[in-house]
């Protein structure tokens, strides 16, 4: 590809040390986070080994220490969580504006489970700061969507792409590994599966309805691993085996010379 020389490597992990993630790059999510997930986050559930980043999440009871009864939040009034997972984010110890980013991944398609790999902008609350789902995966569509602020707190506007696994026509595809790729500039920014174009959207149309100031894809970004479970959109884990892994063999950031 002619395009490729124009992009230099400025950072990569590729997961080479056996143990925890690199702690100066990754820190692990904490407890419940977000969505209504049933998972528990924990550091121990992200791993590497033979070469690949391991993200396992686990059937396994653990108590709340959060809890409180009769709460109305969702993060205290579960006494305890049924599974365990982990989300490693680069929050506070690397971001970029623009760039190429990839991912090599093999993901579980399993109902109920809802891997990721997505970025948050740095600077404002969400939506604001502006969402970029370069993978997600719930319920047998890959999704590649931008949020960015409406006129509402917290009400984001999508650009969504959902693609039904099954439409590959490939009964292994969850058994191999894939890239997927985001091409970002002061223009664009462009959401790949294995080079195939899977969304775009232009930034001039994607600028904050009420935080007007600032431009949700025009500042650094953060990157964000994960595996989580159930919630708002994972859907029912019933029939789910465990364990079950996100194993990633890369991350790589490009940047144009």
């Amino acid at each position: 590809m002619p395009a490729q020389a124009q992009w230099k490597l400025v950072w990569a992990d590729e997961f080479e040390k056996d143990g925890a993630p690199n702690p100066e790059v990754w820190q692990p999510e904490q407890g419940f986070t977000r969505n209504r997930e049933a998972q528990w986050y924990q550091a121990q559930n992200a791993y590497c080994k033979n070469g690949y980043l391991i993200i396992e999440a686990r059937q396994e009871k653990l108590k709340n220490p959060n809890y409180v009864p009769n709460s109305s939040n969702w993060k205290e009034n579960r006494e305890y969580a049924a599974y365990t997972s982990a989300s490693i984010i680069t929050k506070n110890k690397q971001s970029w504006q623009y760039g190429r980013f990839e991912m090599k991944g093999r993901i579980d398609t399993q109902l109920g489970l809802w891997p990721a790999f997505w970025t948050l902008g740095e600077k404002g609350e969400w939506p604001d700061n502006g969402e970029i789902d370069i993978m997600e995966f719930y319920q047998g569509m890959l999704l590649a969507n931008l949020a960015w602020g409406s006129a509402e707190r917290y009400k984001p506007i999508w650009n969504s792409v959902k693609l039904p696994v099954k439409d590959f026509n490939d009964p292994e595809w969850s058994q191999k590994f894939h890239v997927w790729r985001m091409d970002w500039d002061e223009k664009s920014i462009k959401i790949y599966l294995d080079d195939k174009l899977i969304n775009s959207q232009d930034l001039d149309q994607a600028t904050n309805a009420k935080q007007t100031a600032m431009h949700p894809f025009r500042h650094p970004h953060y990157i964000l691993l994960g595996l989580a479970l159930g919630g708002d959109n994972g859907g029912d884990l019933s029939k789910t085996t465990f364990p079950a892994k996100f194993e990633v063999d890369y991350v790589r950031i490009y940047q144009k010379e």
